[in-house]
């Protein structure tokens, strides 16, 4: 099978009464005529509308979905700055904000039109989400964290319009990391044997498969976020920590892939999950562990997401070393092996990622696929001008350079906040298509 590659309502200002002789009167009456017939303001802002209305379509939504906004009750022409505004749990403010000219029915809609000037530039209905800064620092080593899904499961986001430095109308909008009825439980080394956070949809929904979710180098455990959407969407997720948690190794080095098989054991028996489908999704080295799992446990692995590949196994990290065993020996460095696939695989690879060349990776991955006579469906998703941030959900404020615990310097992913924000806008709902149809 060919490796298919996707480059991827207003108020009226009124004139003042003017007491004055009848002649001076009538001479100020007829200016006024000819300025108003001309669209001109005198002294007044009776070209200005004084309230708007925000109307969104869901003021309550999951956060990887869209919402539609679209302001009213302007005036035709008049220039407004929309803007969306937001706490961190750390109480830091963002703010995304757009300038807009209302068309001639004095509307605004953000999916249809384009800003003047803002913090995202072309026409986006989500710009507004995406593009919001920290009121201090530099928005491009900055990372919104609204707070966990399993201690804070929503933020708000506040939805304003301003004409000539005043607000004149206001909203806000609740974005949910889970839905009613989405469970989650904290699993440790002491208690369950592995560090993680393990997200069911609601009881009695249909049996779904199994997403375990591996973040990169980074370590602790990452990708929370994800899980609680994917629940959401109706798959029993568990975001697994595999180093960096009291209780497991201090580094990447020497973790054994029966630590994953285990994990995806525990996915597989719960009561949401079907048993015999288990989908890996590992991000940076978290794919590199995917791959590999998908390769040596077919019959477990029933589909891979890998989200800025590497394609071969490499030292671990920080200090180098062996990343991987199993049974006890180190997984050797060399190309990973992929003849045994027996699930889809899906790559999504940035064409500007400076960690490593990703996209390059990702497709050799699916050429090694053909190679291999591997029948099952495979697809690399490639967004040129995206970095290693390639992925994964959509809609929420990220940087493009990231520091690794315990450094001060941070490194840049490649691709700027605007690309990588489109592709995970594009990006996401194929990845869900893709766990549908897994």
């Amino acid at each position: 099978m060919k490796p298919a590659v996707e480059i991827c309502t207003a108020r009226r200002g009124r004139v003042p009464h003017v007491r004055q002789a009848a002649g001076v009167r009538r001479r100020i009456v007829g200016l006024i005529a000819v300025v108003a017939l001309s669209g001109g303001v005198v002294g007044c802002s009776a070209r200005s509308s004084t309230h708007a209305t925000i109307d969104v379509d869901a003021a309550v939504a999951l956060a990887d979905q869209p919402v539609h906004v679209r302001v009213s009750g302007l005036r035709p022409r008049q220039r407004v700055v929309v803007a969306a505004q937001a706490s961190d749990a750390q109480g830091k403010g963002w703010r995304g904000e757009a300038t807009f000219v209302a068309d001639h029915d004095g509307a605004v809609d953000l999916d249809r039109s384009s800003p003047t000037t803002g913090t995202y530039s072309g026409t986006d209905g989500m710009g507004v989400f995406w593009s919001m800064r920290p009121a201090t620092g530099d928005p491009d080593t900055a990372w919104f964290s609204p707070g966990y899904p399993a201690s804070r499961g929503a933020f708000e986001v506040r939805l304003t319009v301003a004409a000539d430095g005043r607000e004149i109308g206001a909203r806000t909008v609740t974005r949910q990391w889970t839905a009613a009825g989405v469970t989650h439980r904290t699993l440790t080394p002491d208690v369950d044997g592995m560090a993680g956070e393990l997200f069911s949809p609601p009881a009695g929904a249909v049996r779904r498969p199994g997403v375990l979710l591996l973040g990169g180098s980074e370590g602790g455990v990452g990708r929370r976020y994800d899980a609680a959407l994917l629940a959401s969407h109706g798959y029993p997720s568990l975001a697994l920590g595999y180093f960096g948690v009291p209780g497991l190794p201090a580094a990447l080095r020497d973790v054994p892939l029966e630590y994953f098989v285990t994990a995806a054991e525990l996915l597989r028996a719960q009561p949401g999950a079907d048993p015999g489908r288990v989908v890996v999704n590992g991000y940076s080295r978290g794919a590199e562990a995917a791959l590999l799992l998908a390769g040596k446990y077919p019959g477990l692995v029933r589909g891979t997401v890998l989200y800025a590949p590497n394609d071969t196994v490499v030292p671990g990290f920080p200090e180098g070393g062996n990343a991987w065993t199993i049974g006890g020996e180190p997984v050797p460095r060399t190309a990973i092996a992929v003849d045994r696939v027996s699930g889809p695989v899906l790559a999504v690879a940035g064409g500007e990622d400076r960690v490593w060349r990703s996209a390059a990776q990702a497709q050799r991955i699916m050429q090694r696929l053909d190679d291999a006579k591997v029948t099952a469906p495979h697809q690399v998703l490639v967004y040129p001008d995206a970095g290693h941030g390639v992925g994964s959900f959509p809609y929420l404020p990220a940087g493009v350079a990231q520091s690794h615990p315990g450094s001060d310097f941070a490194r840049s992913l490649g691709g700027t906040r605007a690309a990588d924000a489109a592709a995970r806008s594009d990006g996401w709902p194929k990845v869900l298509a893709f766990l549908a149809a897994a």
